[in-house]
């Protein structure tokens, strides 16, 4: 069984490669459509209009500002959904490559969810300019925290796609059970809601989706400035580690066979 030092060396070799799978990436996503760049701002928009519509015109959100509320939660949601639904099937995508050419197989995960990081991180640029229009950059020392929850959601959906991506190789019907999952998941985090309109019997069982604690860290720091609970970083920080962890492991196992099944 190759050493996780030799594996990381490998991929530190391959460096160039995940460059370019990025750039890729990034470039392919909306090759031939008319805007194409602009639906990495234009799809996160559309949802925002939509959810402020039903949460504040129609079922009465009692929160203040409630489109930034939403907003500051949702544009990260949209990351780890699109890694959740579309990155499982990023080694299919890849099936002529992986057949033909020898590479590290954690390259095709690693570059996706990367890419996907990289139009998330843009999307926070209109995150920063309607908070600063709203007034809500006034204690700019809290945003120290926000390359840490980021760091930590990058990681938790590089594990899940890891699995995920690895589990699709040998049973496609995983991507299309991840659609629904993905659908429904995102309803039981607290991204169009407060967590503490959550019942208290109810709150410990929402904090064991590993998204609850990392989409309360993001509204602390953005939406209501001001440091996230310690308690709420460190459950964030190790069900990143964590998943991270199963999930590289769980593709070191099942990668020996992808050429065969694919």
């Amino acid at each position: 069984m190759d050493s996780t030092i030799d594996r990381l060396k490998e991929l530190y070799y391959y460096r160039e490669m995940i460059f370019t799978q990025v750039h890729r990436n990034l470039r392919g996503r909306y090759k031939g459509s008319a805007l194409g760049f602009l639906w990495t701002f234009l799809n996160p928009l559309f949802q925002l209009i939509v959810y402020t519509i039903l949460f504040s015109v129609i079922l009465r959100s009692p929160e203040e500002q409630y489109s930034l509320f939403l907003f500051v939660t949702l544009i990260p949601w949209i990351f780890f959904g699109t890694c959740m639904s579309e990155g499982c099937g990023c080694l299919r995508d890849a099936e002529d490559m992986i057949k033909k050419v020898y590479f590290p197989r954690e390259v095709i995960p690693i570059s996706y969810v990367v890419s996907q990081f990289i139009n998330m991180l843009l999307c926070f640029i209109i995150v920063f300019v309607a908070l600063f229009i709203a007034g809500r950059l006034d204690k700019p020392a809290v945003l120290i925290y926000l390359p840490l929850i980021m760091l930590i959601e990058l990681s938790l959906a590089l594990g899940l796609v890891f699995v995920f991506s690895a589990w699709t190789v040998y049973l496609r019907d995983v991507k299309y059970m991840l659609s629904i999952i993905t659908m429904a998941w995102q309803f039981m985090t607290p991204v169009m809601y407060s967590v503490d309109m959550i019942p208290d019997n109810l709150r410990g069982i929402f904090y064991l989706n590993p998204m609850t604690s990392v989409i309360v860290a993001y509204r602390d720091i953005l939406y209501y400035q001001r440091a996230p609970r310690i308690g709420t970083l460190s459950l964030a920080c190790f069900m990143g580690i964590f998943f991270l962890t199963v999930g590289w492991h769980l593709f070191n196992k099942l990668k020996r066979k992808f050429a065969e099944y694919l």
